[in-house]
């Protein structure tokens, strides 16, 4: 009997830190296959001039976020800054739930 406890939670152990990683924020930016221009090219909620971070609030600060969204804006020549926009709850992935719009300027 105590053997199976031991496996059960060496199973739960092994599922709980594969999704500890599934915790950070990321640029949404889903790309069409074959795109050529950016209307085209960027399908996700995030374009070169507006980035949009996927979240989850419990585990990232606003200082990361913003740094993104400006790393974002430089990376694409789009500004030197982000301005935030708005923020939506639920929009994204499910550990990921929050997405905060920017937009870039000089």
């Amino acid at each position: 009997m105590a053997r199976y406890k031991i496996i059960n939670m060496l199973v739960l152990t092994a599922i709980l830190s594969s999704c500890a990683s599934q915790f950070g924020p990321f640029v949404d930016r889903r790309r069409e296959a074959g795109g050529f221009n950016n209307g085209a090219l960027y399908v996700g909620k995030s374009k070169p001039d507006e980035p949009a971070i996927c979240y989850n609030r419990l585990y990232t600060s606003w200082d990361k976020i913003k740094k993104m969204a400006d790393e974002e804006c430089v990376k694409n020549k789009t500004g030197t800054h982000a301005t935030p926009v708005k923020e939506t709850v639920f929009s994204c992935r499910l550990l990921v739930p929050n997405h905060y719009y920017f937009k870039c300027e000089q």
